[in-house]
C-alpha cells in the first residue's frame, strides 16, 4: 500500500523542501501539501507528482483530516497553537512530527501522550533545525570521556530567505531563555546573559540564548552541568567566501578526552543552501526512521525526539548525502579526537 504523508504547511518555504526532499530521497509516497489557500501549493503538486494540494484549517483539521481517509505520517512545519494535529494524530493512531515547539511549551503535549498513550511516534522537533544539530553534537560526545559545558550557536545570514511564519516568529525568539549552569536549570532574559562566538578568522560573532529543546536534550545526553543555545545574525561562511549565503551552527564542548587529557573540540555544521534545507534535511531523516523508509521496521510508538530515533551516525550519513557540511577538529591546542571531515572554522 502507497504510504501518504500530510505536511501542513505543505507549500510553504520550508514544507515545500520537505517535500521536495522526500521526493529526492526516491520516496514515491503520495503527498498532502495542506493549508488555508491550496490553490498556492498546485505548482508545487504538479512538479512533485503523486501530490495534491488540500485545504486544511489549523484551528479546525478534523473535517479536512476526515474527508482524507488513512494517514501514515503528519508533519506540521507550521504553528498549531491549540495542538489540535497532535491531538487529532493520537486519535486516529497516526504518527506525527512537529518543528515548532520550544522548552516553555511542551507541557500540554506531555499530559495529552500521557492520558491517549501514542500508538505511532509522536515526534517533538522543535530543536534548532529539526534535530540535525543535537544528532551531530551526539557524534561529537563520543570524544569525550566526560563532558563540562556544551556551547551550541546557529549564525542567521540575513541573505538567506526565511518564510512568512519564520518572519512573524521572529520578534519573539528573544524571549526569556532556558539555560543549563552549574548543573541548574534557569530561565534567563537573553540581553544580559549573551556571549561571543569566536572564529578562526577573527570574524566572531554575538548571540543571544534561546529556549530551543536541544539544551534539554543535549544536557540529558551528555551530563554537562552548563549547555546552551545562542542566535546570531550575521555574514555565513557562504557569504564570506563570495557565494549564497549558507546556515551555520557551532557546537563547543569541553571536558576529559577519552584519552585522559582535558580539552575543547569544535564541530561547524554548514547547509551552502540555507536554513530552510537544513531543516528539511532534519525532518525528512526522521520521517524516514518513523516510517521504516530507512530499511528498518517502523519506529514504535511513544512521545520522542530525535537523539532516540536515529543513531548520529545514519543521521550524519544522511546529512552529508545533501550537501550538508559537517567540519570537526580540536581548539586550543588540545590532542585531537576522531575527526568527522576536517576543515578550518
Amino acid at each position: 500500500m502507497t504510504l501518504r504523508i500530510l505536511i501542513a504547511g505543505g507549500y510553504g518555504l520550508v514544507g515545500g523542501h520537505i517535500a521536495r526532499h522526500i521526493r529526492a530521497a526516491g520516496h514515491d509516497a503520495e503527498l498532502l501539501l495542506a493549508g488555508r489557500n491550496p490553490e498556492l501549493g498546485e505548482p508545487l503538486a504538479q512538479e512533485l507528482g503523486h501530490a495534491r494540494a488540500i485545504r486544511l484549517d489549523v484551528a479546525n483539521p478534523g473535517p479536512a483530516l476526515a474527508d482524507l481517509g488513512a494517514i501514515d505520517l503528519i508533519i506540521s512545519a507550521l504553528k498549531d497553537p491549540a495542538d489540535a494535529l497532535i491531538d487529532a494524530a493520537l486519535r486516529a493512531g497516526v504518527a506525527h512530527i512537529g518543528i515548532t515547539k520550544t522548552c516553555d511549551e511542551l507541557g500540554p503535549v506531555l499530559f495529552a501522550t500521557r492520558d491517549a498513550r501514542p500508538r505511532r511516534p509522536i515526534v517533538m522537533l522543535g530543536h534548532w533545525q529539526a534535530g540535525v544539530m543535537t544528532l551531530v553534537a551526539m557524534k561529537a560526545a563520543e570524544s569525550f570521556a566526560h563532558i563540562e559545558t556544551v556551547e551550541t550557536a546557529a549564525l542567521y545570514d540575513s541573505l538567506d530567505p526565511i518564510g512568512p511564519m519564520t518572519a512573524g516568529d521572529s520578534e519573539g525568539f528573544f524571549g526569556r531563555a532556558l539555560l543549563r549552569r552549574a548543573g541548574a536549570w534557569l530561565w534567563v532574559d537573553p540581553e544580559p546573559n549573551g556571549r561571543h562566538v569566536s572564529r578562526r578568522d577573527q570574524s566572531g560573532f554575538d548571540a543571544l540564548p534561546m529556549g530551543v529543546l536541544d539544551v534539554a536534550s543535549l544536557a540529558a545526553m551528555t551530563g554537562a552541568a552548563d549547555v546552551r543555545f545562542d542566535l546570531a545574525v550575521g555574514d555565513s561562511l557562504g557569504t564570506q567566501a563570495g557565494g549564497v549565503a549558507s546556515h551555520d551552527i557551532y557546537i563547543d564542548m569541553t571536558g576529559v578526552l577519552l584519552s585522559g587529557r582535558r580539552g575543547r573540540v569544535r564541530t561547524v555544521i554548514s547547509d551552502p543552501r540555507g536554513q530552510a534545507q537544513l531543516t528539511a534535511v532534519g525532518v525528512l531523516v526522521i520521517a524516514e526512521r518513523v516510517l521504516g523508509l530507512d530499511g528498518r521496521p517502523r519506529a514504535e510508538g511513544g512521545l520522542c525526539g530525535p537523539e532516540a530515533l536515529v543513531s548520529a551516525d545514519q543521521a550524519i550519513s544522511r546529512f552529508q548525502a545533501f550537501g550538508v557540511r559537517i567540519e570537526h577538529h580540536p581548539m586550543d591546542a588540545v590532542e585531537a579526537a576522531p575527526v568527522l571531515a576536517t576543515a578550518e572554522a
